[in-house]
């Protein structure tokens, strides 16, 4: 039996347009979509993933979902989310790699690594 493989993430947001515009910067391209009467929302889709960003049912909502993401160039995006004032963490040496932490518009603790 083989492992499931993650290909949907919905987070629920307080502030839909900021969330969209704080992973945009990690490099997520959106579509805003409304399916029949649902709310607005947006979908990010690559050929084997797909993040949604819905609005959050309540505004004392506190999420504790937890997130982590590979990319190519790690200090490259480093400079990027420091640049766009988005305050990431300094870069560390982990045993499982390269990696540093920021904070969505949702206070989720976000992981970014350096990918193989």
């Amino acid at each position: 039996m083989s492992t499931p493989r993650l290909n949907l993430l919905v987070l629920r947001c307080r502030d839909l347009d900021a969330s969209r515009a704080f992973y945009e910067h990690l490099g997520f391209s959106f579509a805003e979509h409304v399916h029949d009467s649902g709310p607005r929302h947006y979908a990010a889709e690559t050929p084997d993933f797909v993040l949604e960003l819905y609005p959050a049912a309540s505004a004392d909502s506190a999420d504790q979902t937890g997130l982590g993401f590979a990319v190519p160039d790690l200090h490259a995006l480093h400079a990027r989310l420091t640049t766009a004032g988005l305050a990431p963490g300094p870069i560390k040496d982990n045993p499982w790699g390269h990696t540093f932490v920021l904070r969505d518009p949702d206070r989720r603790r976000i992981e970014i690594q350096q990918a193989p």
